[in-house]
C-alpha cells in the first residue's frame, strides 16, 4: 500500500524552487574532466521498470565510447534536474516547467535534448474509476489527484485543466494533488485511496487492459503534441566536457529516431532485454505496452517554444520573474548531430 503525501496547492513548483538553496551548496560541476578530453562517463538516474533514452542509446551503441553509471532510481523530474544542477549526477530529464523554475531560481542549468513529450500514443491521461460521479473540471472540488511528483508536468496539465474549466483560484486550490509512486497509482485509485489517477506510458496502457476505468482528460486533448521535456547539464559541466556532450546528445537524438522508425514489436523485445540484463529485479511485463516516447521533433531537437510556452504561464501565474529568464539562454540544439538512424547493431 502506498503512503500519500499532500502538499498545498500554493506552493506550485515549490519543490524546484527551494533547490536553488541547494544549487548554491553543490558543487554543480558534475564528474569533471578526466585528462584533455574530459570524462566520458556519465551518471544518471533512472526509472524502475522502465528504459530511459539513453539507456537505449547506449545498448544500441549510439553513445559510442561514453558510458552511462546508474545511481539510483528516481519518480521525480524536479528531483532529478535539481541532482544534475548540484552535480550529484551529470545530466537529469524533467518536464520543461520545471526548468525554466529551476532555471528562474538562479541554478546554472542548459538543455541539451528533449526526450519526453505527448502524442497520441504517448501521453498522459487523467482516469477515475468507472462509476465515479467526477465528469468535469468542477467536479474535482475536494477531490484528491494522484501523481508521481508535484511542481512537474502532471500538475501543471491539472491546472491548466482546472482554468479551462472557469475554476476560480479558491476553487482549485480545493483540488488536492498527492504524490503516489507511479507504480502504485493505479492500485490506489481502485482502492479509492485517491479521486482521480495520472497514469502514462506502459502503466496506462497496464491499468486500461484492466477494465473499470473512465477517461476524465489527457495533456493530449489539451495542448496536442508536443514536446514537454528535456534532458539537462550544468553549463560548467557542457564547457569542461563538450566532446562528451555531443556524443551523448547526438547518441540520444538517434536512438529516439531509432524508436519512431522501428517496428515496436522491436523496439520492445530490445528494451525487455535491456531490463533483464542489467539485474534489478524489475517487472519487464508492462514494457509491452510501450508505444512512443512522444517527442515531437527529429533527433529530439529543441524549438524555442518548447520552453517559450512554459514561461509565459509561469510569469502570468506569478510564480517567476520574467527578466529572470532568458529562452536563447534555456537550451542548445549546438551538440545535437544526429541524422536519420541508421540500422542498429544486432543484439547487444
Amino acid at each position: 500500500m502506498s503512503t500519500l503525501s499532500p502538499l498545498n496547492r500554493r506552493h506550485f513548483l515549490g519543490l524546484v524552487g527551494l533547490s536553488a538553496v541547494a544549487v548554491g551548496c553543490g558543487t554543480a560541476a558534475g564528474g569533471g574532466p578526466s585528462g584533455k578530453g574530459g570524462t566520458r562517463t556519465l551518471r544518471y538516474q533512472g526509472w524502475t521498470g522502465q528504459v530511459t533514452v539513453p539507456e537505449l542509446a547506449e545498448d544500441l551503441g549510439y553513445l559510442q565510447d561514453v558510458k552511462l553509471e546508474w545511481v539510483g532510481n528516481t519518480i521525480s523530474g524536479p528531483q532529478d534536474i535539481q541532482s544534475a544542477a548540484t552535480g550529484q549526477t551529470d545530466f537529469g530529464g524533467a518536464f520543461n516547467g520545471a526548468v525554466v523554475k529551476l532555471a528562474a531560481n538562479g541554478a546554472p542549468i542548459k538543455s541539451v535534448i528533449s526526450y519526453y513529450g505527448s502524442d497520441e500514443d504517448a501521453y498522459s491521461g487523467y482516469y477515475v474509476r468507472a462509476d465515479s460521479p467526477i465528469r468535469t473540471a468542477r467536479d474535482l472540488i475536494g477531490r484528491k489527484v494522484g501523481m508521481n511528483t508535484l511542481g512537474a508536468h502532471s500538475e501543471a496539465m491539472l491546472d491548466i485543466y482546472l482554468q479551462r474549466g472557469g475554476l476560480s483560484a479558491a476553487d482549485a486550490d480545493k483540488v488536492e494533488p498527492l504524490v503516489v509512486p507511479p507504480v502504485n497509482t493505479e492500485q490506489s485509485l481502485r482502492q479509492k485511496q485517491i479521486d482521480v489517477a495520472v497514469l502514462s506510458g506502459v502503466l496506462r496502457d497496464k491499468a486500461l487492459a484492466g477494465g473499470g476505468l473512465r477517461q476524465l482528460f489527457t495533456d493530449h486533448q489539451l495542448l496536442g503534441s508536443f514536446s514537454a521535456g528535456t534532458y539537462v547539464m550544468t553549463e560548467r559541466f557542457i564547457k569542461q566536457n563538450p566532446d562528451t556532450v555531443r556524443t551523448f546528445v547526438t547518441g540520444v537524438g538517434r536512438a529516439l529516431d531509432w524508436s519512431r522508425t522501428t517496428p515496436r514489436a522491436e523496439v520492445v523485445a530490445r528494451m525487455t532485454r535491456i531490463v533483464k540484463k542489467r539485474g534489478r529485479n524489475e517487472d519487464t511485463g508492462t514494457l509491452r505496452y510501450w508505444k512512443s516516447y512522444g517527442v515531437a521533433e527529429p533527433g529530439g531537437r529543441i524549438t524555442g517554444k518548447d520552453l517559450q510556452l512554459w514561461i509565459d504561464w509561469l510569469a502570468d501565474r506569478g510564480d517567476i520573474d520574467r527578466g529572470r529568464v532568458r529562452l536563447d539562454a534555456l537550451y542548445t540544439n549546438d551538440f545535437n548531430t544526429s541524422a536519420p538512424a541508421s540500422p542498429a547493431p544486432s543484439g547487444r
